[in-house]
């Protein structure tokens, strides 16, 4: 069967059910992860690529040199890599967990070459052993209201970056992009009424999984726990809805160890990890 060639908005409800059936410790994909992915900007900024979508299999050039893959039959794997490849830049990466075998064997075959890269960790907790919110005198965590898009988008700005692609249209997108919700979207707020750190929490009702991404806390009011605080009042949020287990994929190289030592004090154990891959085109 032919791969169907998809702009993400109409493959990415398809891409989430699939990550969601294939869903296991030995899995990248989460449907949380891919909401993100495909809105944390407006769609002119991201200039996001084709999916191509058979059954049982997806590729996705997240941009013309970026693949993501997801499946677990190889012959339908091999058939979405190859239609993305014949559509992406001469040069693509991509990145996998250890564990995905069926995707490694196909991307091995397609001439994948592993490369030094960032690498990321998951890490999975179960939600039964969380621990208490403990905040700072003065701060107070909550859910985001849906029509707080604006500023909501200035704390992740603020946590991250001023030139971030997270403007307050784009998380308003975000905001409508299954499953998201915002009663498991918290922040933290200042004495002075500031937001200061924020935590996005995605439960996928199907599996129980409640996704941490992302996190972040604006450096004036860092080193006080309020990342922390936000990840754990989000999550707790996540298990009154029915989530079991949470899942957060923080860096697990030399370079960036902060963020994984932080979910570690939670009670996040790491698990698999990722490997980077690297294919030319054939001149």
């Amino acid at each position: 069967m032919t791969p169907e060639r998809l702009d993400i908005d109409d493959a990415l409800t398809r891409m989430q059910a699939l990550a969601s059936d294939l869903w296991s410790h030995r899995s990248r994909h989460h449907p949380g992860q891919l909401a993100w992915s495909a809105a944390y900007g407006e769609p002119e900024v991201l200039d996001l690529g084709p999916a191509f979508v058979v059954e049982g299999a997806w590729a996705w050039l997240e941009s013309l040199d970026w693949l993501e893959v997801c499946g677990r039959d190889p012959e339908a794997i091999e058939q979405v890599v190859q239609a993305a490849l014949a559509a992406a830049d001469d040069e693509v990466t991509t990145s996998t967990l250890e564990t995905e075998s069926e995707v490694l064997t196909v991307l091995a075959a397609a001439g994948f070459t592993e490369i030094e890269a960032p690498w990321f960790t998951h890490h999975h907790l179960d939600l039964s052993d969380l621990p208490p919110v403990e905040l700072p005198e003065g701060y107070a965590v909550r859910a985001v209201r849906p029509d707080e898009h604006e500023q909501r988008a200035a704390v992740h700005r603020a946590a991250w970056s001023s030139t971030s692609r997270v403007t307050g249209a784009a998380y308003q997108r975000l905001m409508r992009t299954p499953p998201y919700r915002p009663e498991t979207d918290h922040v933290v707020v200042a004495p002075d009424g500031q937001w200061v750190a924020s935590c996005c929490v995605w439960l996928d009702a199907a599996t129980g999984v409640a996704l941490v991404e992302p996190v972040g806390c604006v450096e004036e009011h860092g080193r006080l726990g309020l990342a922390t605080a936000a990840s754990v009042s989000a999550l707790t949020a996540a298990r009154d809805l029915g989530a079991t287990e949470g899942l957060v994929c923080p860096r697990g190289d030399d370079d960036y160890p902060g963020p994984a030592r932080l979910y570690r004090r939670i009670g996040f154990e790491p698990g698999a990890r990722t490997r980077a891959y690297r294919w030319r085109r054939d001149t």
